[in-house]
């Protein structure tokens, strides 16, 4: 059993479902209206948890009425809360979900307390990270925390895996250089390498575009198609399931946690494990709602 530390964001998600996407200026009725837990780094931990993975967080939330909510939640997920931090005079972080008929999201994030903890917080919790076979992070948090996060993991030996999401216009070298696997999808690879991805050959030149920074394993999610993979002379597509899609709000969170709760250190079962994460976020997208979608092992098994 994998213990999988996640660095990253908590969010209180309230989602508002429509027929279709308002135009700019048009005032619609809506569908359904309803509060979850989320945030990317929050889903991938629940995701590894359900999928059976010892489970550590360390990000904030806000002393407010959200930021008990999501500790509730995710300690009903028996997730180690022991690195999250309650913060004075910051608001827990909120994203702002519309959903239409076709199963599209459109997204808006206030940040809150995720983009304040420090890297000194960070540090209080070492042990954590250095216990663990995997961290996890994603970009929906302080940037320095998670810089000396993904160094602490290096110093110990502790596989990094960083999901480059939301896309940043620069994702610092700094970071890059501590990271062991990389997951991107077509839109951010094409930020982080310049290279449009367009087939199996274009991804192949931008994974080896970032091993030359020296990032050991490349996986690039492709929506319904699957997720494409490059690690040590090993590459191809493993295939998605087919299903028709309801909401993919958390899908590649769900694919990303699943996956790393059976992904052995040396990447030698990446093939099966993203197979197992395809699986885990078919389930996702035929439900709504960003955690409340995420399946449990005993439906994956």
């Amino acid at each position: 059993m994998n213990a999988i530390t996640i660095i990253g964001s908590i969010n209180l998600d309230r989602t508002i479902r429509v027929k279709q996407m308002p135009k700019p200026g048009e005032t619609m009725h809506t569908k359904e209206i309803f509060s979850a837990g989320g945030g990317k780094g929050a889903n991938q931990a629940v995701a590894a948890k359900r999928s059976g993975a010892v489970t550590n967080f360390i990000g904030a939330v806000g002393n407010d009425e959200a930021g008990q909510m999501m500790t509730d939640l995710l300690s009903q997920e028996e997730i180690n809360l022991a690195g999250i931090a309650t913060l004075d005079n910051q608001a827990t972080g909120q994203a702002y979900i519309i959903v239409d008929d076709q199963g599209e999201n459109s997204i808006m994030i206030h940040a809150g307390a995720n983009n304040v903890f420090t890297p000194a917080h960070v540090n209080q919790h070492e042990e954590l990270i250095k216990s663990s076979d995997f961290l996890i992070t994603q970009f929906e948090s302080a940037m320095d925390s998670t810089i000396t996060a993904f160094k602490i993991a290096r110093q110990a030996g502790v596989k990094t895996i960083l999901n480059p999401a939301p896309a940043l216009e620069q994702v610092p070298e700094e970071l890059l250089e501590v990271t062991d696997m990389i997951i991107p999808n077509e839109t951010e690879t094409e930020i982080l390498t310049g290279i449009t991805i367009t087939d199996e050959d274009s991804m192949k030149k931008a994974a080896d575009q970032l091993h030359q920074l020296g990032i050991e394993a490349v996986i690039i999610t492709i929506g319904s198609k699957g997720a494409f993979y490059d690690v040590n002379g090993r590459s191809g597509i493993v295939p998605a399931f087919k299903v028709k899609a309801v909401d993919t709000t958390a899908a590649g969170d769900t694919f990303i946690g699943a996956m790393s709760s059976i992904l052995k250190n040396d990447f030698s079962n990446l093939e099966e494990a993203i197979t197992y994460g395809n699986k885990a976020s078919s389930l996702t997208v035929q439900r709504f709602g960003a955690q409340p979608s995420i399946p449990y092992k005993n439906e994956l098994d």
